[in-house]
């Protein structure tokens, strides 16, 4: 598993997010304070507070490589 930081700040780039992540088997997940969701979630995502940033769990093992290039427009 990896964590990152992410910033989600507008509605499309939660839009982007979500159909970006959706390509991949792996889970995702979302933690900010104590709530933690599922990242392929638009209603989970914005439940959260987005004006800050949020962690980012990445239930992979291999190819997180590619993972982070697609996400490297959302990485703090």
């Amino acid at each position: 598993m990896k964590t990152v930081q992410i910033s989600l700040n507008s509605i499309d780039k939660v839009k982007s997010f979500v159909n970006d992540i959706t390509r991949f088997d792996y889970d995702f997940d979302l933690v900010s304070g104590r709530y933690v969701i599922d990242a392929k979630s638009i209603m989970g995502i914005f439940s959260l507070d987005l004006s800050k940033p949020i962690d980012l769990n990445i239930h992979a093992e291999e190819n997180v490589d590619n993972v982070l290039a697609t996400l490297k427009p959302y990485l703090i």
